[in-house]
């Protein structure tokens, strides 16, 4: 397969993981969150702990704006900071326990609507599934 041709899969594929991302998550965010505030909170859940500059370029958001969120986050008690023992001028972000909890609350209801979507899938295919996400977060994502 020439690389143009699996790139243009890898963009389609891309693509289509954003679109079902955001219809899988867009009803089990809480009210009282930005769509930004949600995806700060889902980072962090998932590669936690991190810093504020680690948050901002996966954002795609300036320091000062991320600060900002983060700010309005920790307000809500959703994420705390942590300064580091050793270098007092570091500082890691990571979820409260209330920010644990909810995002625990809301990927179970996200995991719900995955395993209604993939309810018809052989045990075959599942493993196929499994090791082509393995695959890929091993050769692409890492």
């Amino acid at each position: 397969m020439e690389n143009n041709v699996l790139f243009q899969k890898f963009v389609s594929f891309t693509a289509a993981v954003h679109q079902v991302t955001h219809e899988m998550t867009k009803d089990v965010r809480s009210e009282s969150l930005t769509p930004v505030q949600y995806k700060i909170l889902e980072y962090i859940s998932v590669s936690q702990p991190v810093t504020l500059s680690e948050i901002s370029d996966c954002m795609h958001m300036s320091m000062p704006n991320t600060s900002r969120e983060l700010r309005k986050l920790s307000e809500k008690q959703l994420c705390e900071k942590v300064t580091d023992a050793e270098d007092r001028r570091k500082q890691s972000i990571r979820l409260s326990q209330e920010g644990s909890a909810m995002m625990g609350d809301i990927f179970q209801r996200v995991e719900a609507q995955f395993v209604q979507k993939i309810g018809n899938i052989s045990k075959e295919e599942l493993k196929e599934i499994e090791h082509a996400l393995d695959v890929l977060m091993s050769r692409v994502f890492s």
